[in-house]
């Protein structure tokens, strides 16, 4: 006779039930569907790098696209880029814990990005009310928080195909850049809107303009002398910082120029000082310092010998009115009353005023740019989300982060930069997420358990 069941307990003895474990199959599937869904999300924040450091709005226009000029549809109005990011994004709101609940998780830790989106939706209604192009501040400044999110939601592995292609994109884009000042072609026409600048000989390469592309280099070198473990080979890390930043001198941006000058010289006498008081150096690391030195001052007379940026020396001498262009820009202000300064002027008297003042090509100050577009009362919401913004991504960011928020101040005091249609911000954005990302701390290991002794009453 076969029993089923459970024995009986034998007499004298307790009847304890254990109840069978919970089967971890739920758990295990949810585990491996959000690793999937992090895969595609890596997968397309790959094409969003790609496209936003090879696909200009100059190629865009090329292309036929009008992603700038006047006509076409409206999915033509937003940079590629933009769609990628959004379907990552949308892709990990469908991991396990909900939409609601990776919102939830994503702003509780980065509150200050709620400030800032308060501040841009404020920003979205004044376009509204007034009619304007909303796809400007879709671009401009919604994609680099799109991209911060989705960035900060990917793991080290998947950030580090990532961190490739922002280096093979630079390394082209430099190449290029090389190819057009020597050679005077330019390989994609330079286009502001429906004007197409000729007789222009500053390089753009892929990046649309020689400003852009002048301040995204200036930022790439900073990454790669403020944090050595970017290209841990110093072989290769000193003559990719010398190449990339003689190509400052092909895309003639003087002010990035100067900026990232000023900051490796101040890196560089605050490492000497160090020195000098008496911190222990490598003998080795001394050694190649100074025969980079010597190397670079070498290099540098014999490039001012053969005239090969006697061009960009030009600029410093002789700047086509560029100065001019900047004392016409605060000079532009003085022509509107207090209400058209808080809440934006009429855009076709601002267009009159551009043309009469000699302002065709853009207002060269993000701020006055800002005041003359939206308003000083919008204008000061901005700058205080995008300080929130930047505080944030600089607390997930190295010390290094910094150099860079000071070259893109500078530059956006001296440009048009942010006050215009383009993706330069989520440039920076991207830049300073995967190549300048705060090191984790590493966990001590821990201590092995203490052994456990069980105690059994063995009856007489």
């Amino acid at each position: 006779m076969t029993m089923r069941g459970p024995l009986p307990a034998p007499p004298g003895l307790p009847c304890v039930h254990r109840a069978r474990p919970a089967s971890p199959q739920p758990a295990t599937r949810a585990a491996n569907a959000d690793a999937f869904i992090e895969r595609l999300a890596a997968g397309l924040m790959l094409l969003a790098v790609v496209v936003t450091f090879t696909v200009s709005s100059s190629v865009l226009t090329s292309l036929r696209i009008h992603y700038v000029t006047a006509g076409g549809n409206f999915y033509e109005k937003l940079h590629p880029a933009t769609y990628f990011t959004l379907l990552a994004f949308s892709l990990l709101l469908l991991r396990s814990r909900g939409p609601i609940g990776e919102i939830d998780r994503m702003f509780s830790q980065a509150r200050l990005l709620l400030a800032y989106l308060a501040c841009w939706l404020l920003l979205l209604i004044q376009v509204f009310v007034l009619e304007r192009p909303f796809t400007v501040i879709i671009d401009t400044f919604l994609l680099p928080i799109l991209i911060a999110m989705v960035m900060w939601q990917l793991s080290t592995a998947h950030r580090r195909p990532l961190v490739l292609t922002v280096h093979l994109a630079m390394i082209l884009n430099i190449v290029l850049g090389y190819y057009e000042y020597f050679s005077g072609r330019r390989l994609i026409p330079l286009s502001l809107g429906d004007v197409v600048v000729a007789g222009e000989w500053r390089s753009a390469a892929l990046l649309g303009h020689p400003l852009t592309a002048s301040g995204i280099v200036g930022a790439y070198v900073l990454a790669l002398v403020l944090r050595p473990a970017i290209c841990p080979p110093v072989m290769v890390r000193l003559p990719l910082i010398a190449f990339a930043l003689a190509s400052l001198m092909a895309f003639g941006g003087r002010t990035s120029l100067v900026t990232v000058l000023a900051m490796i010289a101040l890196v560089g006498a605050y490492r000497a000082l160090h020195i000098l008081r008496g911190r222990r150096t490598p003998l080795i690391a001394v050694i190649v310092a100074i025969c980079v030195l010597f190397a670079a001052g070498a290099a540098v007379f014999a490039a001012l010998e053969l005239g090969i940026f006697d061009k960009m020396l030009l600029r410093f001498s002789s700047d086509k009115g560029s100065t001019l262009a900047r004392y016409a820009t605060f000079n532009l202000l003085s022509h509107f009353d207090w209400h058209e300064l808080l809440l934006g002027p009429n855009p076709v008297r601002v267009n009159a005023l551009q043309a009469q003042l000699g302002l065709n090509y853009g207002i060269e100050n993000f701020w006055i740019s800002s005041i003359v577009q939206f308003g000083l009362i919008h204008t000061a919401l901005l700058t205080v989300g995008l300080v929130c913004f930047l505080v944030e991504l600089l607390r997930r960011s190295s010390r290094a982060a910094w150099a860079i928020v000071l070259l893109m101040a500078v530059i956006a005091a001296s440009s048009v930069s942010f006050s215009s249609k383009n993706i330069q911000l989520a440039q920076f954005v991207i830049l300073i997420s995967l190549l300048l990302p705060r090191e984790r701390r590493r966990a001590a290991a821990p201590s092995p358990p203490a052994p456990r002794v069980t105690y059994i009453s063995v009856p007489a």
